[in-house]
């Protein structure tokens, strides 16, 4: 067993490359719970935004990893769908004061919807990763700043087949016509397509030997959204995302695989030298 969840995912892979993160969760009141809580404190995140449901247990999921390295997770997300915009309400001055916002798919879409609302609202960059897959409103879309699906996320929002680069192109064109500022679709092995009104730009994964690419996205966004808080380029910001994903499918296990700023840097410069 091994700590997991993609906002939480996200949210260790952002601090460990030393983001200036705050994350709000929901656990249940078990041992599950107690433990993340207990994890997450000892990773530097507030305790007080580590919400608990009095009656829902704590989301599990369970992961079945090929030899290749893909995986395939059931998830039962417990307390992670409690989390509603009442519980959010508290800390909406920390959404309007943040320079960029981080969702993802595995808490209620009306929670989301809140929190696009009050990022878009207060002119908040909001980094959507629409996983696991679901349909949009277009209401919604049009308030992401930088949306980051995956081949089979974007095909079901854009309505296009996403099998390749050439393909993804397409996809992400019709993503910016619903009013997306920015696409990054993740193509696996085949590294990740940027496209936004300037144009598009195709970036190569690195190559690596998988061991397990469970939290893979995940490490990729959080460490995405670290990089546009430092005011990199996007173009650099997926260059270090993709290093930080690249480091973790070479390890087993979710949050056990989540590298360091340190661990990244060293990548990148091992990388450049050979």
């Amino acid at each position: 067993m091994v700590f997991g969840g993609k906002g939480a995912n996200q949210a260790v892979a952002a601090i460990r490359s030393e983001g200036d993160i705050t994350f709000i969760t929901k656990v249940g009141n078990d041992l599950f719970g107690k433990n993340m809580k207990n994890h997450f404190e000892t990773e530097g995140f507030r305790s007080d935004l580590i919400l608990t449901d009095a009656n829902e247990p704590t989301g599990i999921a369970q992961i079945f990893v090929s030899e290749k390295g893909e995986n395939s997770i059931a998830v039962a997300p417990g307390a992670n769908m409690k989390l509603l915009p009442k519980d959010i309400e508290p800390f909406t001055d920390l959404i309007k004061k943040a320079k960029v916002v981080l969702l993802q798919l595995e808490t209620p879409l009306e929670t989301v919807e809140y929190i696009a609302d009050i990022a878009y609202q207060n002119n908040v960059k909001l980094i959507l990763n629409p996983a696991p897959a679901q349909k949009l409103s277009k209401s919604l879309l049009r308030k992401v700043w930088l949306i980051t699906p995956n081949e089979t996320e974007a095909s079901l929002l854009s309505g296009i087949e996403v099998i390749d680069a050439a393909s993804g192109l397409k996809a992400a064109e019709q993503l910016l016509k619903l009013g997306i500022k920015n696409v990054i679709i993740t193509l696996g092995e085949n590294g990740s397509l940027l496209c936004d009104e300037n144009g598009s730009e195709q970036f190569k994964a690195f190559k690596v030997q998988a061991a397990d690419s469970t939290a893979a996205g995940d490490v990729f966004n959080g460490t995405l959204a670290v990089a546009i808080t430092k005011d990199e380029s996007l173009q650099n910001a997926i260059n270090f995302a993709a290093a930080a994903a690249a480091i973790s499918v070479t390890r087993e296990g979710a949050q056990p695989s989540i590298p360091t700023r340190f661990e990244i840097d060293d990548f990148l410069t091992k990388y450049k030298a050979i």
